[in-house]
């Protein structure tokens, strides 16, 4: 196949949209010789921050000298963003020969992700990768990536999402993300909700597995020129920059750190150096991600409530603005009431749009479904439209920002990208006077 059918015949595999279970997985990869066997892995879940933890964790151990793969999802906008060895994209050529193989081995029908999954494993297997470090797609217990049998086990944090697939609990959900605990394994862990906690002691129990926590086996310390130490099971490490803004990320390099700490016997020792040189290159789009400085224009993927919160926090403590105008598309399968309700006060201005996806929630419905949260919300159906809208609203030191979905995100970046994102959009006249001066 081209790239271009290649890229025709992976979209044509959304129409399974989301499955679990683990025999199709495994029966595709049996047939292409288990490639997930060829090289050890960690393996990360949880609600929110796996891809930073991921992007850490791989960037600390290619900084190494480990040939390391890095597996995560979804892509923002190229689907090559998914699979990269040593921060590099598999290349298209790869791209439409993974294709090629896996499809041949079908013998039965299989999800987008499944596909992606064993086109990763293929991948990593070919260019003989040391280690991979995977994002878990959905869940844990039966995604497509816990096939694998990791080193360690990651799992960032849990609140209430995808309900209808994972159940309606704290502690349902920590038993789906809990799956990926392996028998005799090792789970680390930031979550700190008691019905979690008990949850994920229960398991680790079960398997004879060991678990560890940050906030207690594994600390940090937050100094005020910007730094953090870190205190691990057996190692410290002093003077530490975390290259991603917030300080949730914080606790998601103390795991990525932990998690290069708890693979040290399994012959993947880094050095200092490494640890601090590579903690310093990790880079994660879409996460409170700077797009441009005037007027200033900030993504972040928050697509659920604990990510949304998390935002509240980073707009209110560390993105100083004169004023906020927030740019919003959600997914109808979200919780965007709540988003809305948390994130709409915060804004001068909020205009809604609608993500590109069929699961995108219409922004006329969701003004009437959020629309007291907040006086002054606009609708701009197209994302390129609101986008230049919301550029053409921004004055001098006010902050433009674009949440709710990736979808939006990997559409504000696409268009920054090829230039539409700039350029001028008419402002209706009574709205004029906003425009010159409203805080």
């Amino acid at each position: 196949m081209t790239y271009r059918e290649t890229l025709a015949y992976l979209s044509g595999l959304n129409s399974l949209g989301i499955r679990f279970g683990l025999d199709p997985i495994r029966s595709l990869l049996s047939r292409l010789n288990d490639p997930q066997g060829s090289f050890p892995s960690v393996l990360i879940a949880g609600t929110n921050g796996k891809g930073s933890v991921a992007a850490m964790t791989a960037a600390i151990l290619s900084t190494a000298g480990f040939r390391t793969g890095l597996y995560t999802s979804p892509d923002l906008i190229d689907v090559r963003e998914r699979i990269r060895i040593d921060g590099r994209m598999i290349s298209r050529e790869e791209t439409a020969s993974c294709v090629d193989e896996v499809q041949s081995r079908i013998r039965e029908e299989v999800s987008y992700f499944e596909f992606l999954t064993a086109m990763a494993f293929l991948h990593f297997q070919r260019r003989k990768a040391d280690i991979a470090v995977l994002e878990v797609g959905m869940g844990g217990r039966l995604d497509a990536t816990n096939v694998v049998i990791p080193l360690v086990s990651v799992i960032t944090n849990i609140s209430l999402e995808h309900q209808e697939y994972l159940g309606n609990t704290l502690g349902k959900i920590a038993r789906e993300k809990g799956g990926i605990i392996q028998e005799g394994g090792v789970c680390l862990t930031a979550a700190r909700q008691k019905p979690v906690i008990g949850t994920l002691e229960a398991i680790c129990r079960e398997r004879g597995a060991r678990l560890f926590r940050v906030g207690k086996e594994i600390r940090t310390t937050i100094h005020r020129d910007g730094t953090f130490s870190y205190q691990g099971v057996g190692r410290r490490h002093e003077g530490l920059l975390c290259p991603l803004a917030g300080k949730h990320q914080i606790s998601n390099a103390a795991l990525a750190l932990g998690a290069v700490e708890l693979i040290e016997d399994a012959g993947f020792r880094v050095e200092e150096a490494a640890v601090s040189e590579g903690l310093k290159q990790a880079h994660w789009e879409g996460r409170l991600e700077i797009l441009q400085h005037s007027p200033m224009l900030l993504v972040d993927g928050a697509h659920n409530p604990a990510g949304v919160a998390t935002l509240c926090r980073a707009l209110q403590n560390d993105f100083p603005h004169r004023r906020l105008i927030l740019l919003f598309g959600v997914l109808g399968d979200k919780d965007y009431r709540t988003m809305a309700k948390r994130l709409f006060p915060l804004a001068d201005r909020v205009i809604l749009t609608r993500p590109n996806s069929k699961r995108a929630l219409s922004p006329e419905e969701l003004r009437l479904a959020a629309g007291r949260f907040h006086g002054d919300i606009e609708v701009v159906e197209n994302p390129g439209d609101a986008l230049r809208y919301a550029l053409s609203l921004a004055g001098e030191g006010d902050l433009v920002c674009a949440a709710g979905s990736l979808y939006l995100v990997g559409e504000v970046k696409k268009l920054q990208r090829i230039g539409k994102g700039g350029g001028t959009y008419a402002v209706p006249e009574d709205r004029q006077s906003d425009r010159r001066g409203r805080c």
